[in-house]
C-alpha cells in the first residue's frame, strides 16, 4: 500500500522520508524511542505513523501517533507485558518468553477484548473515544482520540484554592456520567484518579487511562498500575473482586482530592489504622452532609460502601437525597432491631397459645385431629418481603416521601418520556416482585415529560450540516431527495415538513426535510417559460 509519509511532529508531508530534519518544522525525524519500542515513523496497518514514545505500563507502550489520512494526532497503545515478553525481532514481531506463551496469548485476548468493547461504546459522554483496534507483529494496537487540554492533575496545581462541592460536581459529571456507561455494557475502570481525567481547551471532561484487570489488580500475572489514594482496597489482591463500587470509591476520593486540597490516605495503609479525616474537617466551607457521602463512598468494606455511580451522583447533587440516604441507613438499623425484638415476643406469645389450646380445663392434653393444625398454620414463618412496584408512581410525593420504602435505598435518575407524565416512574431494576437483598439498592428512571424542541430554520443549509444541527437538538428526521429547478442550491434544504419556530415533542416526530437534488436545466427552462408568459407586455399597460 503507498503512502506519503508524514512529520509526526507538524503532519506534513516529507518528500525525502524520514532522515535529517523537518523541512517543515526543523525538528529531528532520527529515531530517539527506546530500545525495544517501535522505530519513530514506523507505518501500522497503511493508516498509521508512529510518533515519539510517550509512556510504558505493565500493558504495554504509548506513543504519539499520527492518523494519515485524516493528518490527525493520536495516540497508539501497543501491548507489549513487559512480564510476558523477551522483546522483539527485527521485523517488530513480538516475543513471548519461553513458557510463558499461553498466558502472553490469554493476556492479548483480553487486551483486544477490551478495546473492542470500548471502541463499541464510545463515543460517549466522558469517555476517551477509541478510534480503532488492529492486530499487526503478533500483538494488538488500541488507537485513541487525544484532545488538546490538560490533566485533572495539572488544572489543580495550577489553582490556588481548592474546588467548590458545586465547582467538583460540574466538573465530574461527564465523568461520572461515562463510567455509568462502562458499567452498563459491564466495564469497571478500575483507573479513576486526576491523573486519566482530560480537561480539553473545548468541551467537557474525559475519561482516558483505560487497562485490563490484571494491570490494575496487585498480585497479577502483569505488571500491575495502581493509583495511590484512588484504588480500592480490593484492588490490591488478585484473591478479591472488583465491581461498580470500585469506580464509586474512586471517584469518591477524586471528589475529594478536588474539595480538600488532599490525596486520601492510601487504602492498604487505612485497613492498618484508618486515619482518613472527613473532607468537612480538613475545609470547613465543605458541607456536613457533602462530606458523610464521601466517607460513605470510600469505606474499606465494599459491602457497606456506596454500590453505584448513579446514587453517587444523586447524593452529591441533592442533600434531601443524601440526608434521606443516611435516615434509610439509621431506620433500617433500628428497623432490624426492634423487629427482632418483636418476632421473640410473638415466638413467646405463640408457644403459650399453643400450649393452652393443647390443655383442657382439667390439665388433660386435647388429642383431637382438628384441633393440631390451627396452632402450627399460626407459626408458620412469613414469607419476606418483595422488592415493591413503583412503575407509574410518582417519585416526589409517593415515592420520596413515603414511609413505605425505607428499607430500600432508591437511586433515581431522569429521561424524557412521550407515554409517562412527567415526575412518574418509567422502569426500575431490580424488578418488583423478586426476593431483595440486605441494603437492597432500586434503581427508578423517573421520566421528565416529552421532550419539547423548537425546529430550527435551516432553509438553504447544506445537508450535512442540516443533519450535524438537527442531531445536536435530538430531533429525529428523514431526508428526501426533490427535483430542483434552480430556486436552490444543490445539496442544500429546500424546505421542511415542521416550519421553523414550531415547538413539538421529539420522541413522537420525524421531521421530513427535503435536499434539493441537482440542478434540472429541463425544469429550469420551463420555470422560465412560465414567468415570460406571465409578465405583461410592454405595451399593455392599463390606460
Amino acid at each position: 500500500m503507498s503512502f506519503t509519509s508524514l512529520c509526526p511532529h507538524c503532519l506534513q508531508a516529507l518528500p525525502g522520508g524520514y532522515d535529517g530534519d523537518c523541512p517543515h518544522c526543523g525538528r529531528s525525524l532520527q529515531n530517539q524511542n527506546p530500545e525495544g519500542a517501535l522505530p519513530l515513523g514506523t507505518q501500522l496497518a497503511g493508516r498509521y505513523t508512529v510518533g515519539s514514545y510517550l509512556s510504558a505500563d505493565g500493558d504495554g507502550l504509548c506513543y504519539r501517533g499520527v492518523l494519515n489520512e485524516e493528518k490527525r494526532f493520536v495516540l497508539i497503545k501497543e501491548y507489549f507485558p513487559v512480564t510476558l515478553c523477551n522483546g522483539r525481532n527485527l521485523d517488530g514481531t513480538l516475543m513471548p518468553k519461553e513458557g510463558r506463551e499461553v498466558l502472553f496469548k490469554t493476556s492479548r485476548m483480553d487486551f483486544k477484548d477490551l478495546y473492542d468493547d470500548l471502541r463499541n461504546i464510545t463515543p460517549a459522554t466522558g469517555l476517551s473515544q477509541i478510534l480503532d483496534v488492529l492486530e499487526e507483529n503478533n500483538t494488538v494496537y488500541a488507537v485513541e482520540e487525544t484532545e488538546k487540554g490538560m490533566t485533572l492533575t495539572h488544572y489543580l496545581g495550577l489553582r490556588s484554592r481548592t474546588l467548590t462541592p458545586a465547582e467538583a460536581r460540574t466538573i465530574l459529571q461527564p465523568i461520572m456520567e461515562g463510567v455509568t456507561q462502562l458499567h452498563k455494557a459491564g466495564l469497571i475502570h478500575r483507573g479513576i484518579c486526576p491523573e486519566n481525567i482530560v480537561l480539553p481547551i473545548d468541551g467537557t471532561a474525559r475519561l482516558t487511562g483505560y487497562g485490563t484487570l490484571a494491570l490494575r489488580t496487585g498480585g497479577s500475572e502483569l505488571k500491575s498500575q495502581l493509583y495511590p489514594g484512588y484504588a480500592a482496597p480490593e484492588q490490591y489482591s488478585a484473591a478479591e473482586f472488583s465491581g461498580r463500587y470500585t469506580d464509586v470509591y474512586a471517584l469518591a476520593a477524586v471528589a475529594y482530592r478536588m474539595v480538600t486540597g488532599q490525596t486520601p490516605v492510601d487504602a492498604p495503609q487505612r485497613k492498618v489504622r484508618d486515619s482518613l479525616e472527613s473532607a468537612h474537617s480538613l475545609e470547613a466551607g465543605v458541607p456536613t452532609w457533602f462530606s458523610q457521602v464521601l466517607a460513605c463512598a470510600l469505606r474499606l468494606d465494599p459491602a457497606k460502601r456506596m454500590q453505584t455511580v448513579p446514587e453517587l451522583m444523586s447524593a452529591l447533587t441533592d442533600p434531601g437525597v443524601a440526608n434521606a440516604m443516611f435516615e434509610r441507613s439509621d431506620t433500617q438499623i433500628s428497623t432490624r432491631k426492634i423487629m427482632g425484638a418483636s418476632l421473640v415476643v410473638i415466638f413467646v406469645l405463640m408457644a403459650l397459645l399453643l400450649w393452652s389450646l393443647l390443655r383442657d380445663g382439667s390439665g388433660q392434653d386435647r388429642t383431637s385431629a382438628k384441633a393440631t393444625p390451627e396452632p402450627t398454620a399460626a407459626v408458620a414463618v412469613e414469607d419476606p418481603e418483595l422488592v415493591p412496584n413503583l412503575v407509574g408512581l410518582r417519585y416526589a410525593s409517593e415515592i420520596k416521601e413515603s414511609s413505605l420504602y425505607l428499607r430500600f435505598r432508591i437511586v433515581m435518575t431522569e429521561e424524557y418520556s412521550s407515554d409517562v407524565a412527567q415526575g412518574c416512574v418509567i422502569r426500575q431494576e431490580p424488578a418488583p416482585g423478586t426476593l431483595p437483598e440486605e441494603n437492597q439498592i432500586i434503581e427508578i428512571v423517573v421520566s421528565k415529560g416529552p421532550h419539547l424542541v423548537e425546529m430550527p430554520n435551516i432553509i438553504g443549509y447544506t445537508q450535512s450540516n442540516a443533519s450535524r444541527l438537527l442531531d445536536e437538538k435530538g430531533i429525529e428526521y428523514r431526508m428526501t431527495i426533490v427535483d430542483n429547478d434552480g430556486s436552490n442550491a444543490a445539496g442544500c434544504v429546500a424546505k421542511t415538513d415542521v416550519t421553523a419556530g414550531t415547538k413539538f415533542d421529539a420522541g413522537k416526530t420525524i421531521v421530513s426535510v427535503f435536499i434539493a437534488g441537482e440542478r434540472d436545466d429541463t425544469l429550469v427552462a420551463q420555470s422560465t417559460d412560465t414567468s415570460s408568459q406571465e409578465e405583461p407586455a410592454s405595451g399593455d399597460t392599463e390606460e
